[in-house]
């Protein structure tokens, strides 16, 4: 076990607000870090909690208080009762300098990077392949969106739960809609992708274009297009957990037509929906059981960053090697 897979199995198991050090101990009372070699293993602690910080790894943050940090996991954002300032969500892109572009790896080798980072965020996700609908449609991928998302509204008691869903169902879920592509690296390709995500899109509460290459002078003619359209973009990296929204979407009501269609030609969108449904119908006593079926259909992710690098190596997808403590 590293020292970050260390970190994120206790603050896991510590499940709220924590320092460096409590973590510290926390890893030598589970025996997960032989520290006998290092003097300071607090320091090497810490620096790794602020690495999680500098390199924008979604699955950690921090709050400070009374001049010190206090970490959690993104997860447990609720459960540890921190309220996260609203307001400009727009990050401004990093530009990205053109490399060598490594042709060997598909696009769909790309998914399962993006349902990680999904699910990081409580979203669950599901792959839809195009190809498996029913009908000869050349267009249907104009129709069908990559992955379809949904995340579940997560209310504390059960009386706030059963009273959002006497109001309104919906208001408990948001649906999203994924459109993935390997690189973008012109104009015209940016257009094309971005309206084959808004023609994807059309039924959910959000919809995104997610890239793993660009070209860094189409950042302005990204910007327009969502403040246009509303579709949000997502640079995703080979480490899933450094991904980054870098505009997001506007919501839209459910187009429940569009989804009757998918449904109609998908099987696969189809049992999505099912699943989804059976999971907000669930009775509390069967909800676990359900939740559990409903993240056994969705795609796979992975289990810790020593997965993630043999993975891309495998399928030649560029990835700095994960730092060995």
């Amino acid at each position: 076990m590293t020292i970050k897979e260390a970190i994120l199995k206790s603050l896991e198991e510590i499940g709220g607000l924590t320092n460096y050090n409590d973590i510290t101990n926390h890893i030598i009372l589970k025996n997960y870090i032989d520290f006998r070699d290092s003097k300071t293993p607090s320091s090497t602690v810490s620096a790794q909690l602020g690495d999680f910080i500098r390199i924008g790894d979604s699955r950690v943050k921090r709050i400070k208080k009374s001049g010190s940090y206090l970490y959690y996991l993104t997860k447990n954002e609720q459960s540890v009762e921190i309220e996260i300032l609203s307001g400009d969500n727009k990050v401004v892109p990093d530009k990205i300098e053109n490399k060598v572009k490594t042709k060997a790896f598909q696009e769909r080798d790309l998914h399962k990077l993006l349902s990680s980072y999904l699910k990081n965020t409580e979203i669950y996700s599901k792959t839809i392949f195009h190809e498996q609908s029913n009908g000869n449609d050349n267009n249907q991928i104009w129709t069908h969106p990559d992955l379809v998302g949904i995340k579940f509204l997560n209310l504390r008691s059960k009386a706030s739960q059963n009273f959002i869903k006497a109001i309104n169902k919906v208001d408990t879920f948001k649906l999203s809609s994924y459109e993935i592509k390997k690189e973008i690296n012109t104009d015209s390709e940016l257009k094309k992708a971005f309206f084959q995500a808004v023609s994807n899109s059309s039924w959910a509460n959000y919809g995104y274009l997610v890239v793993f290459e660009y070209s860094d002078s189409l950042t302005e003619e990204m910007a327009r297009l969502n403040e246009s359209f509303g579709i949000g973009i997502i640079k995703l990296e080979s480490n899933p957990y450094q991904s980054r929204v870098l505009f997001t979407a506007r919501y839209h009501d459910l187009d429940f037509k569009t989804i009757d269609k998918l449904c109609k030609i998908n099987s696969e969108f189809e049992k999505f929906i099912e699943q989804a449904e059976k999971l907000l119908t669930a009775e509390e006593r069967y909800y676990k059981s359900t939740e559990k079926e409903l993240d056994e259909f969705c795609d796979k992710y992975f289990i810790n960053d020593s997965e993630i690098y043999e993975y891309c190596l495998d399928r030649r997808i560029p990835i700095e090697k994960p730092k060995e403590e």
